[in-house]
C-alpha cells in the first residue's frame, strides 16, 4: 500500500534547448530559467485543485488534462497508487511553444513531484525509471533528459528503450536566448521536415554533432563549425523566417547561433554573462522580442520539502 507524505512538496525544473544545431532529437542543454511547482496530497472529497500563474496561465487547463497532472498520474501508477485528493500550484517562467522545453519541464515536474509525494518514492522508482517514464510521456528524451539531470545530455532510443548520458560543459560557455512574441507548435515544425535527406547531409550532420560534444566539453573555439545543421533548420524556415534570418545573420558574424528546439527561439552560445559576444548578441534583440543571458543549469530538477 502506498503511503503519501504529509504537507506540500516543491520542485524546480529548468528550461532546456534541444538539438543545438546538428544534434537533432539527441542533444539537449539545461538552462538557468526555472518553473517552480508545488503539490500536496489532500484527503478524500477534496478532488483536484490546479493553480497556475505566469507563462501560459491563460491557456492551460485546470483539470485532469493539465500536462503536469497527467504526468503525476502516470508516475503514481508506477509507484503503486493514486492519492484521494491533490493540489497543484504552478509558477511558470519558461515560455510556452517557443522551443525552450516547456512541455518537458511540465512532464519532469510532474513525475518528480509524484515520486516526492510518496514515502520512500526514490526506492520504488529510481532516476533511470523516472527518465524512461518522462520520455515515454513526451515521446522522445532530448528535452526531458537535461530537464531531469541538468547540464548537457546525449539521449535517444534503442529497441524501444530510452537512454541518456551526461557530458561535460566548459564553464566558460553560456547562452543567450532571443524569444519572439509569436509561438510555433512542435507539430507544425515537425510537419515541415522531409521523410528523407541526402546521405551527404546526414554524414555532415553526424560529424558536426560529434564535434559539438567536444566543443562544449572544452574546445569552445570550434562551436561555430560544430553548430552547423544540415537536417532540420532550413526546412523549418517557412514557419519562422525572422528567427532563421537572425540565426543566419549572427552566424555570418561568427556567433554560434541555432534555432532552439523546434523554435522559434534563437539560441546563441556565448562567452559568459559579461562577455563581448554576449553583449553584442543581446544588443541585436529584435523589437518586441524578449532576450536574456542564461547560464548552463547543472542541477536539473530539484525537490524541496
Amino acid at each position: 500500500m502506498v503511503t503519501f507524505v504529509e504537507g506540500p512538496v516543491g520542485v524546480s525544473v529548468p528550461a532546456t534547448s534541444a538539438n543545438l544545431g546538428p544534434g537533432f532529437d539527441s542533444l539537449g542543454l539545461a538552462l538557468g530559467l526555472r518553473d517552480e511547482l508545488e503539490a500536496e496530497v489532500l484527503g478524500p472529497g477534496a478532488g483536484l485543485v490546479v493553480e497556475v500563474e505566469g507563462a501560459g496561465a491563460e491557456d492551460v487547463p485546470r483539470d485532469e488534462s493539465h500536462l503536469v497532472v497527467r504526468s503525476m498520474r502516470r508516475a503514481f501508477e508506477l509507484l503503486g497508487g493514486q492519492p484521494a485528493g491533490l493540489r497543484l500550484s504552478c509558477r511558470n517562467v519558461v515560455p510556452h511553444a517557443r522551443g525552450l522545453g516547456s512541455s518537458s519541464a511540465a512532464i519532469v515536474a510532474g513525475v518528480v513531484l509524484a515520486r516526492a509525494l510518496v514515502a520512500g518514492g526514490e526506492l520504488l522508482v529510481d532516476d533511470d525509471a523516472l527518465l524512461r517514464l518522462a520520455a515515454e510521456i513526451e515521446g522522445h528524451p532530448d528535452n526531458v533528459a537535461p530537464a531531469l539531470l541538468g547540464g548537457f545530455t546525449i539521449s535517444g532510443q534503442e529497441h524501444g528503450a530510452f537512454y541518456a548520458v551526461s557530458a561535460p560543459v566548459d564553464p566558460r560557455i553560456g547562452a543567450v536566448v532571443l524569444v519572439p512574441p509569436t509561438p510555433v507548435s512542435t507539430e507544425v515544425a515537425r510537419g515541415l521536415l522531409p521523410a528523407t535527406v541526402p546521405h551527404a547531409d546526414a554524414a555532415a550532420d553526424a560529424g558536426r554533432a560529434a564535434l559539438l560534444v567536444a566543443a562544449l566539453g572544452g574546445r569552445p573555439e570550434h562551436l561555430l563549425l560544430a553548430t552547423r545543421d544540415y537536417l532540420h533548420q532550413d526546412y523549418r524556415r517557412p514557419a519562422m523566417p525572422e528567427s532563421a534570418d537572425l540565426v543566419a545573420a549572427l552566424r555570418a558574424d561568427g556567433v554560434p547561433a541555432v534555432i532552439s528546439g523546434a523554435g522559434p527561439t534563437v539560441l546563441a552560445l556565448v562567452d559568459g554573462p559579461d562577455g563581448a559576444t554576449t553583449r553584442a548578441v543581446l544588443a541585436r534583440t529584435p523589437e518586441g522580442w524578449w532576450s536574456s543571458y542564461l547560464p548552463v543549469d547543472t542541477a536539473g530538477a530539484t525537490v524541496r520539502a
